[in-house]
């Protein structure tokens, strides 16, 4: 069987290469076939209009032939197509579900350099789509599309007002101005330059920024949430209070204190979650995270009488749960953190804003409030070429594993997670110090090797 088009998140590769425009197109018109159909004729006869997607982007260029190619897709197939521009994927969900549009089109390649780019599709209401309806839209690229004519044809036009809805959105959000406080932001050169230095202004906070110059090939290139020691030493260049990290499509969040040390998002969660506990907005005091949150935040949740659940990794699947169960945060180590309260996705902007109004709120620094939680030293190791099917089945790794956990206790933990797209095995251990965490995952690693190699 060929591989299944969509992965974790969207449609992504090599822009012109892997994503070209002849696929964007028939990934639009088959979305179209799929998604176009949301309201009933009779409910569109009703309102006069058909069926409407909003398109968005991050800036680098490769999106731009890729966006006009999923506008030139959806028109053709008979919906009305609103162009909100280069702006964040959280804030392209806010909008679906703000004017009741049909589904949208996110093209963004996320945290990855400027060659690459992906497709992002959402429902309406805004929501990420599930793999059945996924597996739906991939069959519709080869069947029979729609081809209306005349008046039936859709139209394009510019969503003039998108960025401005999304910004009084995220300030009618937060629960506590940012009066006081000195930020400096990282844009990753990426979506988030457009709207989240305006916003952390409006919220009152002095404002510093990096990152915040996208030329459509240097997004993520140096800066952002996946190099943070350029905004460490912005940090302590202009003696901020507080730096704030976003990603290409700024729906991660990572921040440094004054002091420049890193503050990922498991810490960012355990201060969310307290806040939002002692104040009633955390839903049966419970936060969703994954299994590869690390272990401090267990514990410091158990602390607080907070309870954890969590889920297999991938924001998709925090989502699920917070859905099925109403729950109002959850997310990832990555910085992946999701409000249900104000939002249907990972919101780096809205993560931030929330994080700093929580240093204001108490009066106290970031590591003041990091102190919350202990984090556990923690290894990842890789072992490539192995029967990774084979990782939860073999005896003898499943003993070895025993006996690590054993030797661990109560201060340490063990994961062993098998690649989906490759033969490969991931070894992840957390310990009371790092060379415990070291020397047990690369025995582990060994035994991975010799049972599983191929």
């Amino acid at each position: 069987m060929p591989p299944r088009l969509f992965g974790t998140d969207g449609v992504r590769g090599l822009a012109n290469a892997d994503l070209t425009a002849d696929l964007a197109l028939s990934l639009a018109q088959a979305t179209a076939v799929v998604l176009g159909q949301g309201r009933s004729a009779a409910a569109r006869a009703a309102t006069g209009r058909r069926p409407v997607a909003v398109v968005a982007r991050d800036p680098r260029i490769s999106g731009e032939f890729i966006s006009a190619a999923v506008a030139a897709g959806l028109a053709s197939s008979g919906v009305d197509v609103l162009d909100a521009g280069v702006i964040p994927t959280p804030a392209i969900a806010f909008l679906i579900a703000d004017i009741d549009a049909d589904f949208g089109f996110m093209v963004s390649a996320s945290h990855n350099p400027a060659p690459d780019n992906g497709i992002k599709i959402f429902a309406r209401g805004g929501t990420k789509l599930p793999d059945e309806v996924e597996d739906r839209i991939e069959a519709a690229m080869s069947g029979p599309k729609k081809a209306p004519t005349g008046k039936d044809v859709g139209r394009i036009r510019r969503f003039a007002d998108a960025e401005d809805r999304y910004v009084v959105h995220l300030l009618a959000s937060l629960p506590h101005r940012l009066d006081g406080l000195h930020v400096v932001l990282d844009c990753a050169n990426g979506a988030a330059a457009g709207v989240s230095p305006q916003v952390f202004t409006d919220a009152g906070a002095r404002v510093t920024v990096i990152g915040d110059d996208p030329d459509g090939l240097n997004i993520n290139d140096g800066v952002g949430s996946t190099h943070l020691d350029k905004l460490a030493e912005a940090v302590l260049l202009h003696g901020a209070d507080v730096g704030i990290a976003h990603d290409g499509d700024a729906d991660r969040c990572l921040a440094v204190d004054r002091n420049g040390t890193i503050v990922d998002g498991d810490q960012i969660m355990a201060i969310l979650a307290i806040g939002m506990n002692e104040r009633g907005a955390l839903r049966d005091s419970t936060l969703v995270a994954t299994v590869m949150s690390n272990l401090g935040l267990l514990v410091a949740m158990k602390q607080n009488d907070i309870k954890v659940i969590q889920t297999s990794v991938g924001d998709r699947y925090v989502l699920e749960e917070m859905n099925a169960h109403n729950y109002s945060l959850g997310g990832e180590q990555s910085g992946h953190v999701i409000m249900s309260d104000f939002g249907t996705t990972g919101d780096g902007i809205l993560t931030g804003l929330h994080l700093v109004a929580e240093m204001a709120w108490r009066g106290k620094t970031l590591a003041e409030l990091a102190e919350v939680m202990t984090v556990f030293p923690q290894i990842m190791v890789n072992v490539k070429n192995v029967d990774h099917h084979a990782v939860h089945t073999d005896e003898v790794l499943a003993e070895a594993v025993r006996t690590a956990e054993a030797e661990l206790g109560d201060t340490g933990r063990v994961l062993l997670r098998k690649s989906g797209t490759e033969p490969l095995v991931r070894v992840m251990v957390e310990a009371a110090d790092q060379a415990t965490a070291d020397r047990i995952a690369h025995s582990l690693a060994d035994v991975v090797r010799d049972r599983l190699g191929l």
